[in-house]
């Protein structure tokens, strides 16, 4: 049986065969083949999408094509073809982010940047993904630790619609949680300079930790130079991925029809799974979710044991952030998506909070309600707010005392 994937406009399934004969003589088949790239395969079982016509409906729709069908024709959108750069693309998530951003179809350009400290030179990295059979453009970028990166990034950013920034440092024995910040702070500090000054409207997804204090100083930041304080946006995707993940391996069912909102922020007991809201995970018995809860917060702290110290998530962070990618890209071409994102928020009564976002065009169109939650979870929101709160602080007592100098 030819595989089938759902369209995200109307909830359909499809076949491949039949969204080429929807859009032929509309739409090139390379716009065909980006699109179906964007579609999730459709369940076999029961669920959302529809079933494959039969009978009369089956012989109606080989003479001419659903009226439906047509009009979803008339109105398809072609793949993009936007500019994104990873900052600290040379690093263990950079190397294979910038692969799978590279391999997105709605990239057309795309910058590797790192210093020259980097393990490797950052235009190796980018001649390598210049060899990939896909459309986009590859160049790389590098700069001296001791130099600013406003002063040599204009030709790299100008015109990025999108900045993925795995940079910073991890924490190291004997580093306190406020040393990390000051020193990924700084590093942060620098590439959001520049692209407040050259790529001002372009959504800048975070991965430098701490995200919690790291994602509200910036977003002050860009406040205070009468900048979109929601173009900062923390990706804490990888650990939406690891809860539909550990779901699945518990009951058994494939992952990628989960769907567990994580809300709160991105470290400890600050992430927070809603477990009751996937309607896989409410199935999991009761006794068994406050061990899930922990293995989702843990998970980083088990991938650095099992590579020894020596490495920590940085293939899944970058899967991770490449699914985040795609959904901001998705959203500029006019195809709505929803992540989980870190963000300026007013769902609580902090101002920056993880949940459920809308992507479209210009990034964050809208911010979720975080829904209803049973009375475990009620009582986790409040233990999950009380250290994000401090975190927060943070992050908000570094932006009074800096500024960016544009």
């Amino acid at each position: 049986m030819a595989e089938r994937r759902v369209d995200p406009d109307d909830g359909t399934a499809y076949t491949y065969d039949e969204l080429a004969a929807y859009y032929k003589g509309t739409y090139k088949k390379s716009v065909v083949e980006a699109y179906w790239d964007t579609c999730k395969p459709a369940k076999r079982s029961k669920g959302k999408a529809k079933e494959e016509p039969t009978g009369k409906a089956k012989a109606k729709a080989k003479a001419e094509p659903k009226a439906k069908a047509k009009a979803k024709a008339r109105v398809a959108k072609p793949a993009g073809n936007f500019k994104v750069c990873v900052c600290g693309g040379s690093g263990g998530i950079g190397q294979p982010l910038s692969l799978l951003m590279g391999m997105d179809p709605n990239v057309g350009e795309l910058c590797i940047f790192d210093l020259t400290v980097a393990m490797v030179p950052p235009a190796g990295v980018a001649t390598d993904l210049s060899h990939l059979e896909r459309k986009c453009k590859v160049k790389g970028y590098q700069m001296a630790p001791d130099q600013k990166a406003i002063d040599h990034l204009e030709e790299c950013l100008t015109g990025c619609h999108l900045v993925l920034v795995p940079a910073g440092v991890p924490r190291k024995p004997g580093m306190t949680r406020d040393d990390l910040f000051k020193t990924n702070a700084g590093i942060a500090k620098g590439i959001v300079e520049a692209c407040a000054k050259f790529c001002p409207d372009a959504v800048l997804g975070m991965i430098v930790n701490p995200v919690n204090s790291v994602v509200p100083a910036m977003a002050e930041l860009y406040k205070k130079k009468g900048l979109d304080p929601m173009k900062i946006v923390g990706i804490t995707t990888l650990d939406v991925v690891r809860a539909n993940k550990f779901v699945g391996e518990i009951t058994g069912k494939n992952p990628n029809f989960t769907n567990v909102p994580v809300i709160g922020g991105h470290a400890g007991t600050t992430i927070m799974p809603v477990f009751s809201q996937d309607k896989t995970a409410k199935t999991i018995d009761e006794k068994d979710i406050d061990a899930l809860d922990k293995h989702v917060q843990n998970a980083g702290t088990e991938v650095v044991d099992a590579k020894g110290g020596k490495g920590s998530a940085t293939l899944s962070m970058a899967y991770a952030g490449a699914r985040f990618g795609r959904s901001v890209l998705a959203g500029f071409t006019g195809r709505k998506r929803v992540e989980c994102a870190y963000c300026k928020s007013e769902v609580t009564d902090l101002p920056y909070f993880a949940q459920k976002v809308v992507f479209g065009e210009g990034g964050i169109v809208k911010v979720l309600p975080l829904g209803e939650l049973n009375e475990r979870e009620t009582a986790r929101l409040e233990e999950a707010k009380t250290q994000l709160k401090g975190e927060i602080e943070t992050g908000l007592k570094y932006a009074e005392g800096e500024t960016l100098a544009l």
